[in-house]
């Protein structure tokens, strides 16, 4: 499989731009690519955003992004509070809030919701990630649920098994809210990432996939 590289800025760090709805939807959608990420791109700015969180659950986002950041040169998180499970009606003001945010950070790299998520609050923010910034490389990571909508996705970042354990560990370890739900568990985040890994030959054995809609391919040759 042909792998792609990143076409960095070289005068500045990688700036990447992770957008979840929920406290743990980043770490699960997408968790294995940013300790990778961040593992190869050692001062890179990051700016972390959860829309919908309360109670408990922002000290869990919060804790959670710590341990998930701290290999990021630079890094800010902000957890907001709309309302879980009501996004859609209350689309004015979410919108606005992206419309901020474009004006505070230009990333290079933007992880957000797969487009055709069932949940209301996912596909959402991720139609705003899209309306918003108009210019930019948008990958959609996936969550696995009840509502069974997991698709064909096209873009792999493939792990090792360490760095797939390691973002199981965390999971479970900071959302402890969550472990009543029956698909919250080690091997369901395992097994899902194992079976990325088989559909993208990885050579570690799991991967991570991504829905790619928009990317230009530089040749590195002549313009």
């Amino acid at each position: 499989m042909l792998s792609l590289r990143l076409n960095l800025i070289e005068d500045r760090p990688l700036r990447l731009l992770f957008l979840g709805a929920h406290s743990d939807d980043i770490e699960i959608g997408c968790g294995g690519t940013v300790l990778k990420l961040l593992a190869g791109n050692r001062h890179a700015e990051v700016r972390w955003v959860v829309l919908g969180s309360s109670g408990e659950r922002d000290a869990e986002a919060l804790a959670s992004a710590e341990d998930f950041l701290r290999g990021a040169g630079k890094r800010t998180v902000v957890v907001e509070h709309f309302r879980d499970g009501f996004f859609p009606y209350h689309g004015g003001e979410i919108k606005d809030y992206f419309e901020r945010m474009k004006g505070r950070f230009a990333p290079d790299l933007i992880f957000t919701h797969y487009r055709n998520d069932l949940h209301q609050d996912h596909r959402l923010v991720s139609e705003l990630t899209w309306n918003t910034f108009r210019d930019h490389l948008v990958l959609e990571y996936e969550i696995l649920k009840y509502d069974g909508d997991l698709g064909n996705p096209n873009l792999f970042v493939a792990l090792d098994r360490e760095t797939a354990a390691e973002k199981v560990s965390l999971l479970t370890r900071h959302f402890r809210s969550q472990s009543r739900h029956q698909w919250f568990t080690e091997d369901s985040f395992q097994g899902l990432m194992r079976i990325r890994g088989v559909q993208s030959a990885a050579g570690g054995g799991y991967a991570e996939a991504f829905y790619c809609r928009k990317c230009a391919l530089d040749s590195g040759g002549r313009p």
